[in-house]
């Protein structure tokens, strides 16, 4: 099997798009079901500051058609707030609120860390022993959840499926082959986070599949990509979905290439309107556009 590009944008309710990526006269409710027409997935990234409830996601997924995955960015008040100290608690409150909901829609997990947040090799390795790797596992965690939860907890699987993590990090100290071995050993995988320069960047195949951010080529958040830029990361694109990491990108290097089954890039520099404009631009490149067309 060939490895599938899912090409799509960070979150979708952006007041400024309104107007210019979505129609003028369009319902602000009926903004997800235009954007999961354009593109093959979408990065939900309110879930990284607040709980949301089991029927946001239930809503998400009927909005949306077959085939179209969510990746879900996971909650800061483990990663930033906790900075993973007894987080037992808050991991099943997060996994009860709704993911299993989306069912096969449900794509991976981006864990994000903050700029302070340094590399701790024995918190890293509780936290990663915590996450579970499919759904059956992620509601026998979710079941674990806060009793104030209990009306608003959604633990129910209808099938087994895989659960993947990726792992956003913004610390130099993270740049270690020992992190890397860590990821690889639990098959989670590496972001590989475009951010102008501001933070590290590693092309390290950890896992079965690779997760692309794309901030912003200039300036983080701002800027374009230009047709130049587009082309360049649809070539690294090409060459992960073969198993290959660019010389000179990877922290460990005596690994053999990894079997990449799926490739998700969403684009995040939605301040002018860019994301939008850039992730329909890449997926033509890479013939990877949706099926799918708006209403």
């Amino acid at each position: 099997m060939n490895a599938r590009f899912h090409i799509g944008i960070s979150g979708w309710t952006y007041a400024p798009w309104r107007g210019v990526f979505y129609p003028e006269e369009l319902p602000h409710r009926e903004e997800l079901d235009f954007a999961s027409r354009q593109f093959s997935t979408i990065e939900i990234n309110g879930t990284h500051y607040s709980l949301q409830r089991p029927e946001s996601f239930q809503r998400w997924r009927d909005a949306t058609p077959e085939g179209f995955i969510f990746s879900v960015k996971a909650s800061r008040y483990i990663t930033h707030l906790r900075r993973l100290r007894e987080i037992e608690a808050p991991l099943a409150n997060f996994l009860a609120s709704g993911l299993l909901a989306l069912r096969e829609k449900l794509g991976p997990i981006l864990w994000q860390f903050p700029p302070s947040f340094r590399f701790d090799a024995e918190r890293m390795e509780n936290f990663f022993a915590m996450l579970p790797h499919d759904t059956e596992a992620a509601a026998k965690v979710a079941r674990r959840h806060d009793e104030w939860m209990k009306e608003r907890a959604f633990v129910e699987v209808d099938e087994r499926r895989p659960m993947r993590h990726c792992i956003e990090v913004r610390h130099e100290s993270f740049m270690a082959p020992e992190f890397f071995e860590l990821l690889r050993r639990h098959d989670i995988a590496f972001v590989f986070a475009d951010t102008a320069g501001k933070w590290p960047y590693a092309e390290d195949l950890t896992s079965d599949f690779v997760y692309a951010r794309l901030h912003g080529d200039e300036q983080i958040y701002v800027s374009g990509y230009t047709e130049h830029a587009l082309q360049d990361w649809a070539a690294r694109l090409r060459a992960w979905a073969k198993g290959h990491a660019r010389e000179g990108t990877k922290l460990v290097t005596e690994h053999e290439s990894r079997k990449i089954h799926d490739l998700y890039v969403y684009f995040d520099n939605d301040v002018k309107v860019k994301a939008p404009e850039n992730a329909r631009r890449l997926a033509k490149v890479l013939n990877a556009e949706p099926e799918t067309i708006p209403r």
